[in-house]
């Protein structure tokens, strides 16, 4: 219920109360921004409202409001140059501190609490259906180098749009599997289809169709592995 309260406002001050014009402003100016020291006396206030100015929260709110002017101000000074990872790595690196307060309000945070055998292997799952695949299997299509380029020259798409897509449906692969929804998976694979069948049919030879095809079994059969696998071995330690 407190990490509710406190992601519900820092929700509200980072995306309903600033706009645009202060982001801009921040950015241009950085820890010379007012908008910067106003932006941060929200997110006290906004605390002290959902935490009913109760004097227990105060060391918690003066803890949340002084690391989130921190971690803007780091932001401020752009670190990374994409800002696309930065403005994800900010709202991490926020929830992140709400969740440790949300928890402990001590700040005496066990991190062996969640260093657990289960939660590693859902980690390991996140990452081999992630970032592993897609290294795993833009290996085996190396095979294919030269008809690959040929094919990307005919079908311009989004940058790494592809490799995007892949990630997202093994994760839906795999909750579905851990939700025993096989239906579903039959469901994404026939959606996935519908939206290529456009590039399926107008295809002036087959090697874009056979790509797709090999890419989206390829994909969806790891998933399924990793899926059916994690399940296995979590039944261990049951």
């Amino acid at each position: 219920m407190l990490f509710i309260k406190l992601l519900l406002a820092h929700f509200i001050g980072d995306f309903v109360m600033q706009s645009n014009k202060w982001v801009k402003h921040k950015e241009k100016n950085k820890f010379k921004s007012k908008y910067l020291y106003i932006h941060t006396l929200i997110h006290a206030v906004l605390l002290l409202v959902v935490l009913g100015f109760k004097k227990q929260y105060l060391l918690p709110i003066a803890f949340i409001t002084i690391t989130h002017f921190v971690i803007d101000g780091v932001k401020l000074l752009k670190p990374i140059k994409n800002d696309r990872i930065l403005f994800f790595l900010d709202q991490l690196a926020h929830i992140a501190i709400l969740f440790w307060v949300a928890n402990d309000w001590s700040l005496n945070l066990d991190i062996q609490t969640y260093v657990t055998e289960k939660n590693l292997l859902f980690l390991l799952a996140i990452v081999l259906l992630t970032s592993v695949t897609s290294i795993v299997l833009k290996v085996i299509f190396s095979i294919w180098k030269k008809e690959i380029e040929e094919i990307s020259k005919k079908d311009s798409s989004l940058e790494n749009a592809g490799k995007y897509i892949g990630m997202l449906e093994r994760l839906l692969v795999f909750s579905f599997i851990l939700l025993n929804q096989w239906e579903a998976i039959g469901f994404l694979l026939a959606a996935k289809s519908v939206f290529r069948f456009g590039d399926l049919t107008n295809a002036k030879d087959r090697q874009l169709t056979e790509y797709i095809l090999i890419g989206t079994l390829l994909s969806f059969g790891i998933a399924i592995i990793i899926g059916l696998t994690y399940l296995k071995l979590l039944s261990f330690f049951a």
